[in-house]
């Protein structure tokens, strides 16, 4: 657990979703929005986006080829400031959405200095 500026203990999760690109590469869908309907407003105290992988499908002509589309899928990766008390609601959401790959709680050491 951490202790934000408030003072409010919170625990903090690294988050993979699974992301589907169009041809060009692009995001076709929004990952953490299938997320949120399974929270209450209170469980997330923040959230940041940290990165994202690219299809394995994009070849040298940055688009994927008609016999590439199930190579369509990337990874998003977001990290999650959970409340007090909230992080087994919070798994369950992730679990029950059906587009998180892996998480993990994230110990201290994991974040970056301040």
């Amino acid at each position: 657990m951490v202790s934000n500026a408030a003072g409010i203990y919170t625990m903090k999760y690294r988050v993979v979703f699974r992301e589907r690109s169009d041809r060009a590469g692009e995001r076709a869908d929004d990952p953490p929005s299938f997320l949120e309907p399974e929270l209450d407003d209170e469980t997330v105290l923040d959230s940041v986006f940290v990165g994202r992988t690219q299809p394995d499908a994009l070849h040298s002509s940055d688009s994927i080829e008609e016999d590439d589309d199930f190579l369509s899928l990337g990874a998003e990766i977001w990290e999650y400031d959970i409340a007090e008390g909230k992080d087994e609601d919070f798994k369950a959401a992730l679990r029950n959405s059906g587009m998180v790959m892996e998480f993990e709680p994230m110990q201290e050491e994991d974040e970056p200095a301040s």
